[in-house]
């Protein structure tokens, strides 16, 4: 069975982001970086699905020469391989220059030739959020996908897999394969590199590959900046939650939050593409995209 595990590399958790000079990223030469938590899990189940099954796990992963660095943390875990779909190459900047849609064509071009019988991904990045990669990745491909999974039982040649849904219920989909699946995280106990396996990483082969060229986003980054703390945000913290009081998103701390649809002054914001307003470490990015915003009542 071949099994394709797409990766993607964040800024850690705990780097207290600096922004840019144009105030549409982050400084990406002062961030440390660290593989993705769904994408993690997505790469758990992927090598759980080849000891049960056989075959091989190819990583995938598109971006600057840094992201090296987490596919070989991949194949220090057991992976077999790796595609390197290389940003800068393609002439990219830097990752906030790309949307869900860029990365979804770009490694669909990658992965084209491969025949995967299972391509797995995290459901959602820690640094946008947007989880939509995987949705538009299969689209690209032209293959059935399942979201937000929590199980697969692979019996070829069909796959069954348990969907996570809202208020506590679930959901059992079957499908042909080949088949694209967005793994929800917490769906197994991930697994760290042994020694023997960070040494064995370092003879296994990490394919470059240059894309023809980029597809142009359908979103773009116009502002990041970080909220205003004052007197009012303050006051609005101590009031009871049973009085009407403006709507608003906590700060985050120790971990990244991620709030659609308000902005820090409440009004709403919706976009035919994707959500438009996102909190990232403290972080607030405006994505313009066909958006507008609606002031609430």
């Amino acid at each position: 069975m071949k099994i394709a595990v797409c990766l993607k590399q964040v800024p850690t958790r705990d780097w207290q982001p600096r922004l840019d000079e144009a105030k549409s990223w982050i400084r990406e030469q002062d961030a440390t970086f660290e593989m993705n938590e769904p994408d993690a899990y997505a790469l758990e189940e992927g090598l759980r699905l080849k000891e049960k099954h056989g075959g091989e796990v190819v990583v995938c992963s598109l971006g600057p020469s840094r992201v090296a660095q987490v596919l070989r943390e991949a194949l220090a875990r057991g992976a077999d391989r790796a595609i390197h779909v290389q940003l800068e190459a393609a002439g990219a900047a830097s990752a906030g220059n790309t949307d869900a849609f860029v990365v979804a064509a770009a490694l669909a071009e990658a992965m084209k030739s491969e025949q995967f019988d299972l391509v797995l991904t995290g459901l959602q990045s820690d640094d946008q959020g947007f989880g939509q990669t995987g949705v538009i990745l299969a689209e690209k491909l032209g293959l059935p996908h399942a979201t937000i999974v929590m199980d697969v039982q692979v019996a070829p040649p069909n796959v069954r897999v348990k969907r996570e849904l809202e208020g506590g219920w679930f959901q059992w989909v079957g499908m042909p394969l080949p088949a694209v699946l967005t793994i929800q995280s917490g769906i197994n106990q991930l697994r760290y590199a042994t020694l023997k396996g960070i040494m064995a990483a370092k003879k296994k082969e990490i394919k470059a590959v240059t894309p023809a060229a980029l597809a142009a986003p359908k979103a773009m980054i116009a502002a990041l900046y970080a909220p205003e703390k004052n007197k009012e945000d303050a006051a609005d913290r101590r009031r009871p939650r049973g009085g009407r009081q403006r709507a608003r998103a906590p700060a985050s701390r120790g971990s990244t939050r991620y709030m659609s649809h308000r902005s820090s002054r409440g009004h709403e914001v919706h976009t035919k593409a994707t959500n438009c307003f996102l909190y990232s470490r403290e972080l607030v990015s405006f994505v313009a995209a066909r958006a507008f915003v609606r002031k609430p009542f």
